[in-house]
C-alpha cells in the first residue's frame, strides 16, 4: 500500500516544515510522504550544521571560499532542498525553481 501524502509548507531560509499554511511565512508548497518529509528535515539538519562549521570557519581569514569544503557540503545539500522541493512542490514552486536556475542539467549517466 502507497503512503498517503500531506500538503507541506516550506520556509527554506529557516528550514521550517509547517502542515498549516497560516501559521507562518512560506515559499514552497509540497505534496510528500511521511518518509519524504523525513528525508527533507535531515537535508534542513545537514544544511545547519555544515552552517555552524562554516560560521566558525570565517574566523580563519585565509580559507579562500572556493577551497573550503564545508562551503561544498551547503552547496551540495542546498541543491538536494532545491531538486526535492522541485520534485514534490505544486507549479509555482517547480516555475520558480527552474527560472533561479539552480537545478543541475540531468545526463543519462546522472548530472553533468
Amino acid at each position: 500500500m502507497a503512503e498517503s501524502k500531506k500538503t507541506y509548507y516550506i520556509e527554506l531560509g529557516s528550514g521550517q516544515i509547517f502542515q498549516d499554511r497560516e501559521c507562518s511565512t512560506w515559499n514552497y508548497k509540497i505534496e510528500a510522504t511521511d518518509n519524504e518529509i523525513i528525508r527533507l528535515r535531515s537535508y534542513f539538519d545537514q544544511s545547519y550544521s555544515a552552517d555552524l562549521e562554516n560560521f566558525y570557519r570565517a574566523h580563519v581569514p585565509y580559507v579562500q571560499y572556493h577551497y573550503d569544503r564545508g562551503n561544498d557540503t551547503n552547496d551540495t545539500v542546498l541543491q538536494k532542498i532545491y531538486e526535492m522541493i522541485h520534485e514534490l512542490g505544486d507549479q509555482d514552486a517547480k516555475k520558480h525553481i527552474e527560472a533561479i536556475g539552480i537545478l543541475q542539467t540531468k545526463t543519462q549517466d546522472g548530472f553533468s
